[in-house]
């Protein structure tokens, strides 16, 4: 019996008369054999591969046959805009079998959720910080709400999978496993993830549900790829703005300055543009996309805001000024083409560095292999084990220390976290006034009621702060700019420099406590750190890629004339230096440029190993090179240095890596920092910048 045949009959009515199917997809199927046999899944498909109806025709069969009292199902998305724009979709798939939907979010009017609480709808679309909100209001009967709740799907769950907003959502539907009385289901859906496995591990939590990872084979599209070099960004908007006369599309750059200046220069060649980024209000962006919904000359320029499965149409093309960070990121953004019959998903990367070039093709390169990162989930999620244990104890008055345990030991990014440690974190909270222990209960502390009591604790419902922006200034005081948070955070004393106003900058000082960036004009010829449009680590395998693409002598199909050109000017200016396996070594006077292709937190890890080792050195790390200087810098003493890295007793040396951990920069990587006791934070920190492990795996096969 096919799965649509074990649909509700009002279900199977409702697809072929008010849908029009004749048939479901592969997915579709597959899933809702899984669904239907009551397991957990991850379910895998392309953007508009039909994963939302895989997930929820199944849940809603369910309901049908057996209406809930109150929430029957959750539909959680990462971003309000996602909800909004999968608010109709649901809200006509739920009619027409005559259950009902309702999006809770921060915009929702507070009428209608005195409404919704009143009389529940079956379905629940909303976010994981609203429905933490919902757990900790007075007004809100939980028990009443989600008693009968049976399954949670979780859109784009790669998205939420492996960061804090993802260890705060499994603990938030750990708190709502205990409420209800079904052993409740979870769907995770997501179009790019390399470890689904691990995905469904994770999600599964408490749930003695069987799982099953539903990723039918895909018979591959057509492809249109381009990568192309322009000199400047202004010549770059202008070839983009001619590619996308005619046609609907979306630009996607890395930051949120580039998104602007693009969007000028493409206004001046006569394209309709529309700017979509954080910094964009709400009903702005809203706007954006309904009239780009419904144009059909026009192009979106974006950050990454648009990156997941928010539905703006059917697009014709996808650009990109220079290259994403990640294979995850471009299919994710090549996904919202290729949908109508007979068109192929395409991307077309506009370069205006080498850098961007040799990104792009190692990106195209690996995905052809079929290869897109794994999510990396942790177990010791620190700064949302501190976020919980004030939400808890803010939700009921306060909360034994027992209780609170036995709660958060259940959440797998906690599993790693021994008691022996909780009670020393909870010993610390108190003596440092973040928490106090009334009647042996533990209630919020002087210092977290002054950093976040503010409107009713609204600041300490989501686990990411707002987004912060740090003036840039001389010595001086001179005034230069600003610069988000995001950047700031990857920034280091002495070493990282960037552009700001088409000029080069070198960070003397970051002050987190006034937010300010004192700078001075970085020395010609030095180069940005992280580059110039984001500094962002990148990863082992996109680096390594970059690394084989330099040594290949490939002219890959999909280059224009200036690509190609740059790219074989400089594998000619590397040929030499360079092998296919252990990158290179440049020895000059006072200077050795070692090119690792290691990746941003491998050469991090790598810095601090060489400064250990040789202690005198100047040891400057990005993504692919890290840079020696120092008195005594040559080859004799730098090959030294290096067997001595080979040793495994060198990476095992825990004090060495607990007083590495201690010359780490204080960046403020979490909102809850501030009430972490020092080990912790230090801990954080290294799991943010470090990678021993894989610092010392490529180092003992590249001396192997």
């Amino acid at each position: 019996m096919s799965v649509f045949a074990r649909f509700a009959p009002r279900l199977q009515q409702a697809i072929v008369s008010r849908l029009g199917w004749s048939s479901l997809r592969p997915v579709q199927e597959e899933a809702g054999e899984a669904l239907l046999a009551g397991d957990n899944a991850v379910i895998l498909a392309p953007t508009a591969g039909g994963k939302t109806e895989a997930s929820i025709f199944p849940t809603l069969s369910q309901m049908v046959d057996n209406e809930p009292e109150g929430v029957g199902a959750l539909y959680i998305a990462p971003i309000k805009a996602l909800l909004n724009n999968q608010a109709d979709r649901l809200g006509l798939y739920t009619e027409m079998v005559g259950l009902r939907r309702f999006v809770w979010h921060g915009d929702t009017p507070d009428h209608s959720r005195r409404q919704f609480l009143r009389e529940p709808a079956e379905l629940l679309m909303t976010t994981p910080e609203s429905l933490e909100v919902m757990l900790m209001a007075p007004r809100v009967d939980e028990n009443k709400l989600f008693a009968d709740l049976r399954t949670v799907v979780i859109d784009e769950v790669h998205a939420v999978a492996g960061s804090d907003r993802g260890a705060h959502l499994m603990s938030v539907l750990e708190r709502l496993a205990r409420i209800s009385k079904h052993d409740v289901q979870r769907v995770g859906l997501s179009a790019t993830v390399g470890n689904p496995e691990a995905i469904l591990t994770w999600l599964q939590g408490t749930s003695n549900r069987p799982g099953r990872v539903v990723n039918p084979p895909i018979q591959p599209g057509r492809r249109q790829l381009l990568v192309a070099h322009r000199q400047d960004l202004a010549e770059l908007s202008r070839d983009a703005a001619r590619v996308a006369t005619g046609q609907k599309s979306l630009f996607f750059c890395q930051s949120r300055s580039t998104t602007e200046a693009v969007a000028e220069y493409m206004r001046r060649a006569g394209t309709a543009v529309f700017v979509h980024h954080s910094a964009v209000s709400r009903e702005e962006r809203q706007l954006a996309e309904e009239r780009f919904h419904h144009g059909s000359n026009a192009c979106i320029v974006c950050t990454s805001t648009l990156e997941l499965g928010i539905d703006v149409g059917d697009l014709d093309s996808v650009l990109q000024a220079e290259a994403p960070d990640t294979v995850s990121s471009f299919l994710q953004r090549m996904g919202r083409t290729g949908r109508r019959t007979g068109q192929a998903a395409n991307t077309t990367f506009f370069c205006e560095t080498t850098e961007g070039v040799l990104q792009a093709i190692a990106l195209v390169e690996l995905a052809k292999a079929g290869w897109v990162e794994a999510v990396d989930v942790g177990r010791r999620c620190w700064p949302v084990l501190i976020h919980q244990l004030l939400a808890m104890a803010l939700a009921s008055d306060g909360i034994t220390a027992d209780d609170a345990w036995e709660h958060l030991a259940c959440v797998p990014d906690f599993q790693g976290i021994q008691r022996a440690e909780y009670d020393r974190l909870l010993k610390w909270m108190v003596r440092d006034g973040a928490m106090r222990l009334v009647s042996g209960r533990l209630v919020l502390g002087p210092k977290t009621e002054r950093r976040f009591g503010r409107k009713n604790f609204m600041e300490l419902f989501a686990v990411f702060s707002s987004p912060q922006t740090y003036t840039v200034q001389t010595p001086s005081g001179q005034p230069l700019g600003s610069l988000n948070q995001a950047f700031v955070d990857r920034l280091v004393d002495g070493v990282s420099s960037f552009l700001l106003g088409g000029r080069a900058w070198g960070v003397l000082h970051v002050r987190h406590d006034d937010r300010r960036v004192v700078v001075e004009a970085a020395p010609r010829g030095r180069q940005p750190t992280w580059g110039g449009f984001l500094p962002q680590f990148l990863g082992f395998d996109v680096c390594q890629s970059i690394l084989s693409v330099l040594h290949s002598d490939e002219r890959y199909a999909y280059l224009d004339d200036a690509a190609w050109a740059v790219l074989a000017e400089h594998r000619a200016s590397m040929r030499g230096i360079i092998d296919s396996q252990r990158g290179g070594l440049e020895f000059d006077e006072g200077e050795i440029r070692w090119w690792t292709f290691a990746g941003g937190r491998i050469n991090a890890t790598l810095r601090y190993a060489l400064e250990a080792v040789a202690g005198d050195w100047k040891v400057i790390p990005d993504n692919f090179l890290i840079k020696v200087r120092g008195e005594g810098v040559d080859r004799c003493r730098f090959r030294d240095v290096l067997t001595k890295l080979a040793e495994p007793e060198f990476w095992e040396d825990d004090g060495l890596w607990t007083d590495v951990a201690e010359w780490l920069p204080s960046y403020r990587l979490s909102k809850f920092q501030p009430l972490m006791p020092p080990w912790v934070e230090r801990e954080m920190l290294a799991g943010y910048l470090l990678d021993v492990g894989g610092a010392s795996r490529w180092l003992s096969r590249l001396v192997s």
